[in-house]
C-alpha cells in the first residue's frame, strides 16, 4: 500500500516544524518543502494534501514570498495559515491589508461550524494570533467561517475546490482546539487513513539505511544522549558489524557520565556495538580556553568533535558514513529547515568544517521531533530509562558555562546539576518535568557562609514543559523542592553561594542556558 503523504510548504514561518509534527500526530507523513520548491516536484509526490505555513512577510510587498495560482488548480486541498491564508487569498484576487488593531497571542475566535474544517469544534474557540496583515476581502467563490472582534475574516473557504485559509495558528498549543482543526483537514478533508506509524519508520529507514551504506563501513558519533543512542541502535540493526559507535569524553558531560555509557553500549553493555571511548577532555579544554561567546564555543566543540572522529576512522581502517543524531529542533534552529531564520548552530547541523573526511554524513533522525525518537527507540527495544533520559545537547557543559570554560566550572556544574536531578527525582518530577538542568552563570557575588564573607559563582537552575522543544514555558516546582535543591548546593558545591531560578518560556529565550 503507497505511503500517503501531506506537503507543508514553508514561507519561512516560525512555526513551520510544528505544523509536520501536528499533520504525524494524525498518523500522517509529511514533509517540508520551500516555497521555491518546482511545483512539478510537489505534484510527483502525489500529496494527499498541501499545507501553507506562517510567514513574516506581507504578502503584497513586492519581493515577498510567493507561489503559482496553479498550486490551488491541482485538484489537491489546501490549507493556508496566518501568512498562507493571506497568500492564498492574494493570488486568488482576494485583497489582504494592513489591519487596524494588530491581534498577537491568545484570542477568542467564532467559528462556524457547518465547516468541514471546524466539525466538532465549539462555536466559541481560543486560537493563537500572531499577524499584522488580514484579509480584507475574500477571494471569488470564497465564503469567512470565522471571525474574531477585530478580524472579519478569521477563516475562509472554498470547500468545492478544496481551499481552505485560517487566519491564525491551529499548530500551537496555545490554540486550543488546533489539533482537532488540523485532523479535520488531514483526515477530513484529504481523506487520509492514517496508518503512518513509528514501526513503519523503523522498518522503511532500516531497508533505506541498508541499502545506502550497502558494503561501507560506518562511523557513529554515540554520545549516550537519545538522539545518538536511538541513531546507533538503528544503525546497528540495519548494517550490524559494519558499524563502530566512537564516544567523545570530552570532558563536557554530567557528572559520571561517561562511565554510565560506556557501562551500557560497551563490551559489557547490552548492545553489539563496536565501541570506542575517547579520552580527549583535555585538547578540548585547551580550545576553549580564553573563549567565552556561546556560538564560537559551540563550532569549536562541533568542528573538535569532527577531527577527533576524522582520527579514529583512520585507525579503523576506510570509513564511507558518519552519522549523528541530529532531529527537526537541531535542524530548524540551525537555519537549515527551509526559510527559518538562523536562530544557533549545532555540532550535529552547524559549524562544521569545510573538509570532513568521511563520503556522507546520515541523519536518519533529521526528520523527527524528541517525542517521535523516543517512539522510535522503544519501537527498538531501547530501555525505558535510556529512551526518556533527559535531554543533553551535543557541545555539552560548553553551552551551560557562561563565559570561559575551565575544568574548575565543568566541576561545579556537574556537582550542582548531580545534586538537582537527584532532588527531583526524589520529590517524583522526573517524569512530569520535560527537561530541567543546572548552569552555571559568569555571576559572583558577595554571600556570607559561616562567620566569612564569600565572593562565589551563581548558578541557575533551569526546568521546562514542553512537547514539541519548539516552544516551553517554565516548570512551576514546588517551593519546598526548590528550597532544599538550593540548600544542598550551596552546602555541597564548592565555589556557589547562590542559587536562581530561570522562569523564562520559549519564545523569547532558548530552552538552553547560554
Amino acid at each position: 500500500m503507497e505511503r500517503e503523504l501531506v506537503v507543508v510548504i514553508d514561507f519561512g514561518g516560525q512555526y513551520n516544524q510544528l505544523v509536520a509534527r501536528r499533520v504525524r500526530e494524525c498518523n500522517v507523513y509529511c514533509e517540508i518543502y520551500s516555497y521555491k520548491t518546482d511545483l512539478e516536484k510537489i505534484r510527483d509526490m502525489k500529496p494527499r494534501g498541501i499545507i501553507l505555513t506562517g510567514g513574516p512577510n506581507s504578502c503584497y510587498e513586492e519581493g515577498a514570498a510567493t507561489c503559482s495560482p496553479e498550486l490551488f488548480a491541482m485538484g489537491i486541498p489546501v490549507l493556508g495559515l496566518c501568512y498562507g491564508a493571506q497568500l492564498m487569498s492574494h493570488v486568488l484576487g482576494g485583497r489582504v491589508a494592513r489591519a487596524a488593531v494588530r491581534e498577537y497571542g491568545r484570542t477568542e475566535v467564532e467559528v462556524d461550524n457547518s465547516s468541514a474544517l471546524f466539525a466538532g469544534v465549539t462555536s466559541r474557540t481560543v486560537c493563537w494570533m500572531s499577524h499584522f496583515d488580514y484579509i480584507a476581502e475574500t477571494a471569488p467563490g470564497f465564503r469567512a467561517v470565522a471571525k474574531t472582534a477585530n478580524c472579519p475574516v478569521a477563516a475562509a473557504e472554498c470547500p468545492e475546490r478544496g481551499l481552505y485559509a485560517i487566519q491564525f495558528h491551529p499548530e500551537v498549543l496555545h490554540t486550543v482546539e488546533g489539533s482537532k482543526m488540523l485532523y479535520n483537514f488531514v483526515r477530513g478533508i484529504c481523506g487520509c487513513r492514517g496508518d503512518w506509524r513509528m514501526d513503519s519508520f523503523v522498518e522503511e529507514n532500516v531497508t533505506a539505511l541498508r541499502e545506502k551504506v550497502g558494503s561501507g563501513r560506518v562511523l557513529c558519533a554515540l554520545s549516550g544522549g537519545v538522539d545518538s543512542s536511538v541513531a546507533a541502535v538503528l544503525l546497528s540493526k540495519a548494517v550490524g558489524e559494519q558499524l563502530t559507535c566512537v564516544f567523545v569524553d570530552h570532558g563536557l558531560l554530567r557528572k559520571n557520565e561517561g562511565d554510565e555509557v560506556e557501562a551500557v553500549f560497551g563490551p559489557k553493555g547490552n548492545y553489539k556495538l563496536n565501541f570506542i571511548r575517547v579520552n580527549a577532555r583535555q585538547r578540548f579544554y585547551d580550545r576553549l580556553a580564553g573563549v567565552s561567546e556561546p556560538e564560537r564555543k559551540r563550532k569549536i566543540i562541533g568542528e573538535e568533535f569532527i577531527r577527533v572522529f576524522e582520527e579514529e576512522a583512520k585507525k579503523i581502517g576506510a570509513v564511507d558514513f558518519l552519522v549523528q543524531g541530529t532531529i527537526y529542533p537541531d535542524v530548524v534552529e540551525s537555519g537549515l529547515g527551509g526559510e527559518s531564520a538562523v536562530i544557533k548552530s549545532h555540532h550535529n547541523v552547524g559549524g562544521l568544517p569545510d573538509y570532513v573526511d568521511f563520503k556522507e554524513i546520515i541523519e536518519p533522525l533529521r526528520n523527527l521531533f524528541k517525542d517521535e525518537v523516543r517512539k522510535v527507540g522503544l519501537e527498538l527495544g531501547i530501555p525505558e530509562h535510556l529512551v526518556f533520559r533527559q535531554p543533553f545537547p551535543g557541545p555539552g557543559l560548553g553551552i551551560r558555562i557562561i563565559g570561559e570554560v575551565t575544568a574548575e566550572k565543568v566541576k561545579i556544574v556537574q556537582d550542582a546539576d548531580a545534586i538537582y536531578r537527584e532532588e527531583i527525582a526524589r520529590a517524583g518530577l522526573d517524569r512530569e518535568i520535560n527537561q530541567y538542568f543546572a548552569a552555571l552563570t559568569n555571576m559572583r557575588s558577595v554571600g556570607v557562609m559561616g562567620d566569612e564573607r564569600t565572593y562565589d559563582y551563581a548558578v541557575a537552575l533551569r526546568a521546562v514543559n514542553t512537547v514539541d522543544f519548539m516552544t516551553a514555558e517554565a516548570a512551576e516546582i514546588p517551593w519546598d523542592v526548590l528550597k532544599r535543591i538550593t540548600s544542598r548546593i550551596i552546602n555541597e558545591v564548592a565555589h556557589v553561594n547562590r542559587v536562581v531560578y530561570d522562569v523564562t518560556s520559549k519564545p523569547p529565550g532558548t530552552i538552553e542556558f547560554e
